[in-house]
Order: C-alpha cells, then sequence, then structure tokens
C-alpha cells in the first residue's frame, strides 16, 4: 500500500490545499494530512478548528486520514505512520528553493521515504493561507476570498469577521 503525508499548517485550508488533496488521493492509496505545528508561528485558527475545517471540507474517503502532529520532523511522523512518500506542494521559485533544501534534508535522515512536489493550477496556486486572511477587511473581501477557499472556510471566515484578520 502506498501511503503519503500531506503536512501543512492549513490555517485556513484554501481551494490549492483541496487540490492536492484530490491529487494525493489519486496518486497514493492513503492519504493522510496533517496539520504540523511550528511553535515559532502565530496561527489564527487553532488545530482542532483546523481539523474540523479540513474535515468539513473533504469528502469522506477511508483512504483519507485528517490529524496533527507536535514537535517532530514531518519524516519521523511519516515513519511512525507508515508513509514512504510526503507529498509537496510548489507555488513558486521562492516555495522550490525551500522545499528543495528540506527534501535534501528529509532524505538526509530518512532515505527511505520520497518527496513528491506538485505545482497547482495557476487560478490556484498564488494563494496561501497567510493572503487570504490579508485579503479579509476591504469592502466586497467576501467575493474575492470566497473564490479562493472552500464554503466551510468561507463561513469561519465570514463569522469571525474583519476584526480578528484584517480591516
Amino acid at each position: 500500500m502506498r501511503t503519503a503525508v500531506y503536512a501543512g499548517s492549513f490555517d485556513p485550508p484554501t481551494n490549492g490545499h483541496l487540490w492536492m488533496i484530490e491529487q494525493g488521493l489519486a496518486m497514493f492509496d492513503r492519504l493522510i494530512v496533517a496539520i504540523g505545528t511550528n511553535t515559532a508561528k502565530h496561527y489564527s485558527f487553532s488545530v482542532e478548528e483546523r481539523l474540523e475545517l479540513l474535515k468539513a471540507s473533504t469528502r469522506e474517503s477511508e483512504r483519507l486520514s485528517i490529524t496533527h502532529f507536535d514537535n517532530r520532523y514531518l519524516v519521523d511522523y511519516a515513519r511512525e505512520v507508515g508513509a514512504k512518500y510526503v507529498l509537496r506542494g510548489i507555488r513558486s521559485p521562492h516555495d522550490y528553493e525551500y522545499e528543495r533544501v528540506m527534501r535534501q534534508i528529509n532524505s538526509d535522515m530518512a532515505p527511505e521515504i520520497t518527496t513528491v512536489f506538485l505545482m497547482p493550477p495557476r487560478d490556484i496556486a498564488e494563494v496561501s493561507s497567510n493572503m487570504i486572511k490579508g485579503l479579509i477587511g476591504p469592502a466586497g473581501w467576501e467575493e474575492t476570498v470566497g473564490r479562493y477557499v472552500p464554503r466551510p472556510v468561507f463561513e469561519s471566515l465570514a463569522k469571525h469577521g474583519a476584526g480578528k484578520f484584517g480591516g
């Protein structure tokens, strides 16, 4: 069974994340979507909220698990769950450089785990979770943000309002 881990902060999940999940399900027998916690980052949503947003935004599948991990290297987590692949997205040259270096370090630590890179389509490749949060606030933000996030995420963003994220 080919198992992959797709990890990220998902703060909040975007349509780009959903595209990666769909591609991962098409490529692998089992996909584990894992929220990683970076103690150096400040998150807008709790781990529990991000788990719920991901679950509400994805179709149920016995081949898909949505979970989280703390204070571990991604490759150590992948080993722990029996994954032989790590799935990563590349949106820009900056992402490529970062992911290239991380792939080499991960390979040094766990040569048995293969990193697979995917490039999302242009219409969703430019959008990050931080960009989404930065778009909230100005008049008409709902229409702009609504095209880049799944419905459950949009509803949560609208509920929290501009006071939490911007404007």
